[in-house]
């Protein structure tokens, strides 16, 4: 009996060892947000400027580039579970999520440089080109960046380690996407020099050589911890780690909200300035503040010591919502809008932070509940799956809302009820899905409460496996 008990005890402070020396270095949390980093240098252009591009550059119909676009679309809402069993069934010296980075640096930057690349063709062989590329262009995405979520939880148990590389990585994101979305047209002016196909080509091919640098980078410094213990799991298993997962299930549907109402604001938000505001100007102008959502990124490690993670998310969500509702007091007064937009933002970004922070949790407890760790199917449909359909959701609701309110394109100066309709859907909408999610996440308290339990239970099983194979 003294000596299971002395076994026992000697387990329980292995795993206390282990938890206690499990820390991501800082320089490795620098890296890991070089992934994010290089994912929006190039995708941000796509989702930013490719109608722009196959219109205004390529040369397509506008009817024939929204077809494309479409298409691209459904293959992304396929592509990320996809992509996150294919995680899970992957077995290498590296891991399971690591090694894409170095497979799919390379495709992604040329399919990006060539989705950019107008080719000498014409008619059906130019449409067939473009819709091609931008598909490859998509999937080679998602191949990378589904495995930017399901790496978090390899790389470090520590929640506070990963809160604070996801903060990392976010805020480098936006690095990313400041530079993609800021500076991508007037570059290609330059090389171009007068020659607009030429300028984009060369100028998304110097920015895929720096993400392609930034990829290989993360790669190297990258290190996923316990994958001598990791295993090569079906899809039948993949499915098993969502049973009774219901912290995972509430990620899900709140993310999947938090990205419905920002797509549903971001959609109006164009129609909102130019006719509700009068200034079509101040389209771009807005815009180039959300840069400082990084503020609210950068903090969140230091809410969530006070405030925990889902508090944390709750307070971005409301401090959102607040900022929605101010821009609509605001009226045309344009500088207590800009205030009021900073506020959504630097909420918006923040809370944006916690949920790609929270879904590498969830995988923990599926594996805890159910033996099963499925690293890429859980994050792949917690993070991309969300961001895909709630793109869409979005979409949809403000183009419904809009036609409802009688909006018509064609004419310069809208009606008074299309005018209510713009401004609700850009302003009160929003409020409405982001309460859907803060409400989600005042439940998810529960199980963020019995988080330290999961991780002492999943240490000390490590510890036991350790053991044994050292025995053995």
């Amino acid at each position: 009996m003294s000596s299971n008990s002395n076994h026992v005890d000697a387990n329980t402070a292995s795993a206390q060892a282990l938890l206690a020396s499990d820390t991501l270095p800082w320089h490795r949390k620098i890296t890991y947000g070089f992934t994010d980093m290089s994912g929006n240098l190039l995708y941000c252009i796509i989702s930013s400027y490719m109608l722009y591009f196959f219109t205004n550059v390529f040369g397509l119909s506008v009817g024939t580039a929204g077809v494309l676009l479409l298409i691209g679309r459904i293959f992304d809402a396929i592509g990320a579970p996809v992509m996150g069993i294919l995680v899970d069934h992957t077995h290498s010296k590296y891991g399971k999520s690591r090694p894409w980075f170095l497979w799919m640096s390379l495709p992604f930057a040329i399919f990006v440089w060539l989705l950019f690349t107008t080719p000498a063709l014409s008619g059906t062989a130019k449409v067939l080109y473009a819709g091609v590329m931008y598909i490859l262009a998509d999937l080679s995405y998602t191949a990378m960046s589904t495995p930017i979520t399901s790496v978090l939880p390899n790389l470090t148990s520590d929640t506070d380690g990963r809160m604070q590389a996801n903060s990392i990585r976010l805020v480098l994101g936006n690095v990313g996407n400041f530079f993609a979305v800021t500076f991508i047209i007037p570059f290609a002016g330059v090389l171009g020099n007068g020659n607009e196909q030429r300028g984009w080509s060369l100028a998304v091919g110097v920015y895929s050589i720096v993400a392609f640098i930034l990829l290989i980078v993360a790669f190297l410094d990258m290190r996923e911890k316990n994958i001598e213990n990791e295993k090569v799991i079906s899809i039948k298993e993949s499915l098993k780690a969502t049973k009774g997962n219901w912290p995972w299930v509430l990620i899900v549907v709140a993310n999947l909200a938090y990205w419905t109402a920002f797509i549903v604001r971001n959609s109006s938000m164009p129609y909102y300035f130019q006719y509700n505001m009068g200034s079509k100007s101040l389209i771009s102008f807005f815009n180039g503040f959300t840069i400082i959502q990084v503020i609210g990124m950068a903090s969140v490690p230091f809410f969530v010591k006070f405030m925990h993670k889902w508090g944390t998310t709750v307070f971005f969500l409301a401090m959102t919502m607040v900022g929605q509702a101010w821009m609509g007091f605001a009226g045309s007064n344009t500088t207590s809008a800009l205030i009021a937009w900073c506020v959504a933002c630097i909420g918006s970004g923040s809370a944006c932070t916690m949920f790609f922070a929270m879904v590498g949790d969830t995988v923990d407890f599926g594996e805890w509940k159910t033996g099963v760790r499925a690293n890429g199917f859980l994050t792949a449909i917690g993070a991309s799956f969300c961001i895909q359909m709630g793109s869409g959701f979005g979409s949809f609701i403000a183009s419904m809302i809009l036609s409802a309110f009688g909006f018509n394109a064609a004419h310069a100066t809208q009606s008074a009820g299309s005018l209510s309709g713009i401004s609700f859907t850009f302003v009160w909408v929003p409020v409405i899905i982001y309460a859907i999610s803060l409400i989600l996440m005042i439940v998810y308290r529960k199980w963020e409460n019995h988080e330290p339990v999961v991780k002492a239970d999943l240490a000390e099983r490590n510890a036991k496996a350790e053991a044994a194979a050292a025995n053995n």
